[in-house]
């Protein structure tokens, strides 16, 4: 793995006035998905591991990671994202993406735990919370979907949010969400941590409203 220089990850810093931000927001910008789902197709096997928390979900759910803790040696490790991590490396799952590495390079933020979450057909992630990922505490959890279907229902405050290959949203994943893929065909999201700053909170404002 080589180090990335847009691998930075400061201090957060709380900005309780991005706390009247909605739950969740669609970006102004987007990208075209063909290649990223190109890239992903052409990526080994070997590449995916099941998630590590058996009792969050039932079914098929995987994980490639693009980037992730420098000192993480085995699968497992690389796929998490631990609030305190300081070091990110861009794996060479991600040398393999340049489509991916160029949709990466619109966040004009600091990049921190960058993975593609694979979800199977007939599978479910149980309601859960991820209690640090809100903008008014300083650090983000971005989604943008590669490949999805009608039948696949990502809840946020239990009210789905219905989104389409190619946009970049902000979800407020400390409140309790759900995702259930009820169809036949697989759901890829490129999912990226990132740490707030002035750009992305005025993104974020100017998409709300």
């Amino acid at each position: 793995m080589e180090k990335s220089s847009i691998m930075q990850h400061p201090q957060p810093v709380i900005d309780r006035t991005l706390a009247t931000l909605p739950d969740r927001i669609r970006l102004s910008f987007g990208c075209a998905v063909t290649p990223l789902v190109s890239e992903v197709a052409a990526l080994p096997a070997a590449a995916w591991t099941r998630h590590f928390v058996p009792d969050n979900y039932r079914g098929e759910w995987s994980v490639v990671p693009l980037c992730a803790p420098a000192e993480a040696t085995h699968p497992i490790m690389q796929i998490t994202s631990p609030p305190s991590c300081a070091d990110w490396v861009e794996t060479e799952y991600l040398a393999a993406c340049p489509a991916i590495r160029t949709a990466l390079k619109t966040l004009c933020c600091s990049i921190g735990a960058v993975r593609l979450m694979r979800l199977g057909p007939a599978s479910e992630i149980r309601e859960h919370r991820d209690h640090d990922l809100a903008a008014e505490y300083g650090s983000a959890r971005l989604h943008l979907p590669l490949t999805t279907n009608l039948e696949v229902k990502f809840l946020v405050n239990k009210h789905a949010v219905v989104m389409q290959p190619g946009e970049w949203w902000y979800l407020r994943l400390s409140d309790p969400h759900s995702v259930v893929n009820h169809g036949a065909s697989d759901r890829i999201h490129l999912v990226v941590d990132v740490q707030m700053n002035d750009w992305l909170a005025g993104e974020l404002r100017k998409a709300a409203f």
